[in-house]
């Protein structure tokens, strides 16, 4: 059969748009959203200069990675016609001797987002409720939307909470799962509130959740919880529930945002399913030779988290002298509460080249989460600040 020309009379079509796509998108993609990475950092590099930018909207660590780790990057400048290792196999044995597990209970990601899209991607889909909580890691909902599978958002800790303001509400969590749930989210500590939850509520958790629904624990910012803080770690109860698992990332304790890596702990049966769906060679050489270098260099991680820690306290210290609700938090950001002015305190900020987060997207309109910098650069936040305020 002929292909049908258009007339030479007829007006040309127009070349198809966003709207003509998506409607052939599949149905999961059709009302999803793009993650949203907040300001264009790029952009406001050029504006003001990198030196004069005090960049706090993204919760990277100021300090950078272990100098192990830049002379192992530059080791591999010569290899980059070659392909890296597809297995990461140097890299997962590092890790295995770390978290004491077997390389396969190991998956590698390109970050550990990646591994959180893939999750609902396997185990979920059309029909199938994934739990996760209010005020949750945004990839939850994404990854949840991208699988077709249903959103089952469970309300977060209330402000007036006396101990965990916006923090995880377990037992409502439990209380919220059915024979339809396939997968439960969890964060701890959580991002964006900073909030975390203990050892026991977790294991309170953990019973009673039915073998059939897989556990996510995304610890991304463990490393940086104080040692007396009580926050949870799957890693304890991986070998007693077969339906647990963890992602964590190099992006934050370790300094390595810029190389986009992040990894699984579970099941060896879980992640070789998981495989199937992995990316050839998704994590790059040096990538892979930086975070095993970063692993060994443990004095470092712990330098870099005590000072992280120092200036967080001096951090929420100073904002509620300043008046401001800062909510708990055992991360590398505290959640600030600023009231009605809210968008404008943050749109003056950025004029001055401050950039914080804004919370609008996370339903906490009136709240921005600030990185906690190194003391040069919260001094000049705080300055900024005051000058706003006054």
């Amino acid at each position: 059969m002929n292909a049908v020309r258009d007339s030479d009379d007829q007006a040309p079509q127009p070349l198809h748009d966003e709207a003509w796509f998506a409607a052939r998108a599949s149905r999961g993609v059709q009302g999803l959203k793009a993650y949203d990475p907040g300001h264009d950092l790029v952009a406001f590099r050029r504006k003001f200069g990198e030196a004069n930018l005090v960049e706090l909207g993204s919760n990277e660590n100021p300090y950078g990675p272990s100098p192990d780790a830049r002379a192992a990057i530059l080791d591999q400048l010569h290899a980059l016609h070659r392909y890296p290792d597809p297995l990461g196999a140097d890299l997962k044995r590092a890790l295995a001797t770390k978290h004491g597990v077997d390389t396969k209970q190991i998956l590698l990601g390109n970050g550990s987002h990646e591994l959180l899209m893939q999750l609902a991607q396997v185990f979920a889909g059309s029909g199938d409720d994934v739990v996760f909580s209010r005020y949750g890691f945004a990839v939850f909902a994404l990854a949840t939307q991208a699988a077709g599978a249903n959103r089952v958002v469970v309300d977060a800790l209330p402000h007036d909470h006396p101990h965990m303001p916006l923090g995880h509400d377990l037992d409502a969590i439990a209380a919220a799962i059915t024979p339809a749930t396939k997968l439960v989210y969890l964060a701890n500590p959580n991002n964006p509130t900073g909030t975390w939850f203990g050892r026991d509520a977790f294991a309170s958790f953990m019973a009673k959740v039915p073998a059939h629904v897989i556990v996510v624990m995304d610890e991304a910012y463990a490393e940086m919880a104080d040692a007396d803080a009580d926050a949870a770690t799957a890693l304890a109860l991986l070998a007693s529930h077969a339906n647990l698992l963890l992602t964590r990332t190099f992006s934050k304790a370790y300094g390595l945002a810029g190389l986009r890596v992040g990894y699984l702990i579970g099941a060896p049966g879980l992640v070789a399913v998981m495989e199937r769906l992995r990316e050839s060679f998704n994590v790059n050489g040096p990538a892979l030779a930086a975070c095993e270098a970063a692993l060994g260099d443990e004095a470092h991680l712990h330098w870099s988290c005590e000072r992280n820690t120092e200036q967080r306290t001096a951090l929420a210290a100073a904002l509620r002298a300043r008046g401001l609700r800062v909510y708990p938090s055992q991360t590398n950001f505290v959640l600030v509460h600023f009231g009605a002015r809210t968008a404008q305190i943050e749109a003056d900020l950025t004029a001055r080249g401050v950039v914080l987060r804004p919370m609008g997207g996370y339903g906490l309109p009136e709240c921005l989460r600030v990185t906690v910098g190194n003391a040069d650069e919260n001094r000049r936040l705080l300055a900024a600040l005051d000058a706003v305020l006054a």
